[in-house]
């Protein structure tokens, strides 16, 4: 499975556009039942809204996708929302622009840029995030090693998720698969060889971008 990207959590923005308010709201989303849930929550939130038109792609290939215009006319707001989430080539992202319109219509062509305009602006201020391979090991050493160990953890990329004191300090990592070869014999090089490690297993994680 290749890497992908996708946005961190929740992120909104808004704009007025020729007296029409625009808010922009953009979410991580796993699977379809989550995307309409965060469609059907912020469309409960702005249900006094003149539109809340959405866009999502919910799956990490791409294939699975969504979108509607909620009103307005056919193809000026679904469709630029969702071809916005391709051109960044963020997936598993849901997309949501809630209109409160101001009393002067924009046109198709205003519509288009004002929709496309209100999601790319959100996306550039969202946290993106590449989820990639990462693996998963404990690397246990003796106390006297742990401080040094948590230098070398400090200032290399990777994520500790736990720490275990026992006889000794167990510390659960988690790096990018494609380095860690480079990372175990770092640290082995580091300890002088007191560190016991015991890989666990494989799956993708969202490093911050």
């Amino acid at each position: 499975m290749a890497n992908y990207l996708s946005v961190n959590g929740e992120c909104r923005t808004q704009t007025v556009i020729e007296k029409s308010r625009f808010i922009t709201t953009s979410a991580h989303v796993e699977g379809e039942e989550q995307a309409r849930a965060f469609v059907a929550r912020i469309s409960k939130e702005f249900s006094d809204a003149t539109h809340n038109c959405y866009a999502y792609i919910c799956d990490s290939t791409g294939n699975f996708l969504r979108f509607s215009d909620d009103g307005e006319p056919q193809g000026t707001a679904g469709m630029p929302m969702l071809e916005v989430l391709k051109a960044k080539k963020l997936v598993q992202t849901a997309v949501v622009v809630t209109r409160y319109f101001g009393g002067i219509k924009l046109g198709a062509g205003g519509l288009v840029r004002a929709y496309s305009g209100s999601v790319a602006q959100n996306l550039d201020s969202a946290q993106k995030v590449s989820y990639e391979e990462c693996s998963e090991a404990e690397y246990s050493v003796d106390y006297s090693a742990a401080e040094i160990a948590k230098r070398y953890f400090a200032e290399n990329e990777c994520t500790v998720i736990n720490t275990a004191y026992d006889s000794g300090v167990t510390f659960t990592v988690a790096v990018r698969s494609a380095t860690e070869k480079s990372f175990d014999s770092g640290l082995v090089n580091r300890l002088n060889g007191r560190v016991r490690i015991a890989r666990k297993h494989s799956y993708f994680f969202p490093f911050k971008i």
